[in-house]
């Protein structure tokens, strides 16, 4: 089962941003899924299934909304890199 919910924005929006309105409310869409992912709300897959695209392409895409694919901290990283 699918639900479906609506959110009312003003129309100058898209045109402020120099986008289409379908393109702005793509962006949106990815924009909340990737920081619901960023939240460790939801996984990679689930986003992109949602999305309708590939796990691989949201990861991608990540980066465009300062969403790192990767969440180690710094400290676990280096010992992970000492112990390769």
């Amino acid at each position: 089962m699918s639900l479906n919910f609506t959110i009312d924005y003003p129309e100058t929006i898209p045109d402020a941003l120099q986008e289409t309105r379908d393109e702005f409310e793509t962006h949106a869409k990815i924009a909340m899924f990737a920081k619901l992912f960023e939240l460790k709300k939801i996984s990679s897959g689930m986003a992109a299934s949602i999305l309708g695209i590939s796990r691989v392409e949201f990861l991608l895409l990540l980066h465009q909304y300062q969403v790192s694919m990767i969440d180690i901290p710094e400290d676990e990283l280096m010992s992970d890199v000492e112990n390769a």
